[in-house]
């Protein structure tokens, strides 16, 4: 193998496996990898992904379900210098064929239960559960030799959540990741002493980049879980097996709400770190009520900057549950006006990053590189306010930001409002077009129990101003999200704005 800096993504493994090789790396059902065997792995894996006439640079389409093949797939693509192409697994159709086709994914990786959902076009080499699969070629595969990658070739293309509009390919170097790992490791108290479970897709960059990568880089032993499924998680936290957990807000109110939560011994769960989503501070509340020892940490960021940017620790809490923090080692963060010039502590503006952390641009969008990257700086698209001790909250998304008769509305506060009415269990407010007010504040609500529109909007009336209070509440069975539980909130807009 030729000399090299070890600055990749996949020398993060390496470098545990030569430090501790007979600790267990990894447990999914009933195999389990030590740092030894699960590096050798990569490498065979590396092997056998170049086999099929691959070269460095190529991309590789990883279109599976959450399981031990899908990481060394992933590392494999690092170790042999190709590009990794994560693929929501609950995409079909036309929007499966956007990313594949977009990316010029060569191959994909994929579960033999997802293969007939991809083009007929794309050639496809299963992960496990099949002949030929790519675990079932590592025995007779040999170990990969042959060069490292250099720290500023790309990784992986990370596609955004699209969320408000087509996703965009955000293009990641070995070194841009390495960074965020320890970004990670550093603000998260992440250590090899943790027993972490991981239960989110894979495919998406904050359960991959900000905790299993990180935590294999400080060599501690991880589950992965193939969802994230409460009787499972109870159980293991019972047994003493987990006691750090990563989830969105979706899946801590699921979690919440569930009838034994109140009884279930869930005292061993040391470490709680929520983000991907706002969680609405009443949830949060709820749960610090009900695990006062736990500790609890705000992660914030978005795939452009590998993603993790800010961090609410837990002794920061008190008296600021709503921030998410201030920004994490490797990251500068400021807050900004339309021209990009700072705004005074306390006035909301967009936040714009600087990082080693962040990505080279988009994935063959030269326009909306151009757009986001301006004077040396990113521009996120998300709408905050920093305080004079550097913590910075959240408002709202630019895009979701509501313009009700001429005066701007975030719609997290009023959210936040809802959440505390009982007959809440989920709610989602936007904007929708209004010939009165431009847009009218609207809240689609996922009841709990018996409650009305009348009863939502007047409680809503006595803690905020009128022109914030809903106008219209809708109520719904489930409100559409994404993998990572971001709400979709363009989706509502198209459906309720007709």
């Amino acid at each position: 193998m030729t000399p090299g800096h070890g600055s990749t993504v996949d020398g993060v493994l390496r470098r545990s496996a030569r430090r501790t090789p007979a600790r267990v790396a990894v447990d999914y059902g009933e195999r389990s990898w030590t740092y030894e065997e699960l590096d050798d792995a990569v490498s065979r894996a590396a092997s056998v992904l170049l086999d099929q006439g691959l070269a460095p640079g190529d991309r590789v389409g990883s279109y599976g379900h959450n399981s031990d093949a899908y990481l060394i797939g992933f590392l494999a693509c690092a170790r042999a210098g190709l590009v990794h192409v994560p693929v929501n697994q609950n995409l079909t159709g036309d929007d499966l064929a956007y990313i594949v086709g977009q990316s010029g994914s060569t191959l994909v990786l994929t579960d033999p239960d997802l293969a007939g959902q991809l083009p007929d076009e794309v050639r496809t080499l299963p992960l496990r559960n099949a002949d030929g699969s790519l675990l079932d070629r590592l025995a007779s595969a040999t170990p990969y030799d042959g060069p490292e990658p250099r720290t500023d070739d790309l990784v992986q293309l990370l596609y955004t959540s699209g969320t408000t509009a087509l996703p965009k390919g955000a293009m990641m170097t070995h070194r841009a990741l390495v960074h965020e790992y320890l970004s990670a490791i550093t603000a998260l108290d992440l250590s090899a002493g943790d027993r972490p479970v991981h239960s989110l897709p894979l495919y998406h960059s904050a359960q991959l980049h900000v905790f299993l990568l990180p935590y294999l880089a400080v060599g501690a032993t991880n589950i992965i879980l193939d969802a994230p499924d409460g009787d499972r998680l109870f159980d293991l936290i019972e047994a003493g097996r987990a006691d750090s957990l990563f989830a969105p807000p979706t899946v801590w109110i699921g979690l919440a709400n569930r009838p034994d939560f109140g009884t279930r011994d869930l005292s061993g769960l040391r470490k709680a770190y929520y983000g991907a989503s706002i969680m609405p501070v009443p949830v949060l509340e709820r749960l610090r009520e009900r695990l006062p020892k736990l500790a609890f940490y705000n992660c914030f960021g978005q795939s452009e900057i590998g993603p993790l940017a800010t961090v609410l620790g837990p002794d920061e809490h008190k008296g600021r549950l709503d921030s998410c923090g201030r920004p994490v080692l490797f990251v500068d963060a400021r807050v900004v006006d339309e021209d990009g010039k700072d705004v005074p502590d306390g006035t909301s503006g967009e936040i714009v990053y600087r990082s080693p952390q962040l990505c080279e641009g988009y994935w063959d969008k030269p326009e909306e590189t151009a757009a986001a990257f301006r004077d040396g700086w990113f521009h996120s698209g998300d709408l905050a306010v920093r305080d004079a001790h550097g913590f910075f909250t959240v408002v709202d998304r630019v895009k979701d930001v509501i313009n009700s008769g001429g005066v701007l509305v975030a719609s997290r506060q009023v959210e936040d409002v809802l959440y505390t009415h009982e007959g809440v269990a989920e709610v989602a407010v936007i904007g929708l077009p209004d010939d009165r007010w431009i847009e009218a504040v609207t809240a689609i609500v996922v009841p709990r129990g018996e409650v009305t529109e009348a009863q939502l909007i007047d409680h809503a009336r006595e803690k905020l101003p009128h022109f914030k209070a809903p106008k219209r509440v809708e109520f719904v069975d489930e409100l559409p999200r994404n993998a990572s539980g971001k709400i979709l909130k363009r989706e509502l807009r198209e459906r309720f704005g007709d």
